[in-house]
């Protein structure tokens, strides 16, 4: 039966494909990937031949309407992205939405997402979190950390490396110093790593050590204690 399938992707080790993943891929009439380049290197990697075309955030309300056309005509579609699950901080939601507003079934693959890894090894409470994605670059950023000053589930951030520094700095001024942080970067690659403590601790240490890689900030919230004197 035609549909969309999301089907999420390695985050950086290849072995985290799923079976089903897989042969989805290799069943689906065609794919829709975020960068063909990128994609291109996992699909030869399983041996998966399927026609594939590029789907990203600067096309994709363009070539909707035609994707729909053919899931219509009864082909079936994967849509991928780079790296994790579509749609999570990646093009993908505005194509499941349309596939449900013309009632087009969408089935979502269970699979490799990076903020799942990085709060669960965080060592910060996991039972209620909320998921922040990116920050604002500059418009709303500072309205943005005042909201989240006072959250107090745990937040969960995605952040480029060359911004960590400046991001780390605002935890240190909006939230305070002692607010805990872990920050998990390259995950499931060879130089994953976590490190963890105060935000003036971990702002020095990336400040003495330049980041690279892909990094989720997992950040702790706002304790509900009083400091007794």
């Amino acid at each position: 039966m035609s549909k969309l399938y999301l089907v999420p992707t390695p985050i950086g080790n290849l072995e985290d494909m799923t079976f089903r993943a897989i042969r989805i891929l290799k069943e689906v009439d065609f794919i829709l990937a975020e960068d063909t380049r990128t994609s291109g290197k996992l699909l030869k990697y399983y041996e998966i031949s399927t026609q594939m075309h590029s789907h990203h955030m600067h096309n994709e309300h363009k070539s909707i309407q035609g994707v729909l056309n053919r899931i219509r005509n009864g082909e079936t579609c994967a849509l991928i992205s780079d790296a994790g699950t579509p749609a999570i901080s990646d093009p993908g939601f505005l194509l499941s939405r349309a596939c449900v507003e013309n009632n087009i079934e969408v089935d979502c693959l269970p699979g490799a997402t990076a903020f799942v890894p990085a709060l669960v090894n965080s060592g910060l409470p996991n039972d209620k979190f909320i998921f922040e994605g990116f920050l604002p670059v500059k418009k709303g950023r500072q309205t943005r950390l005042l909201l989240l000053a006072e959250e107090t589930r745990t937040i969960i951030f995605y952040e480029s490396p060359h911004k960590l520094i400046k991001t780390l700095g605002h935890f240190v001024e909006y939230f305070g110093a002692d607010r805990q942080v872990s920050v998990s970067r390259e995950l499931t690659k060879m130089f994953e790593e976590t490190i963890r403590g105060t935000a003036t601790e971990v702002l020095a240490h990336y400040t003495n050590k330049p980041p690279k890689g892909e990094i989720v900030i997992v950040v702790g919230g706002k304790s509900n204690q009083k400091i007794r004197n």
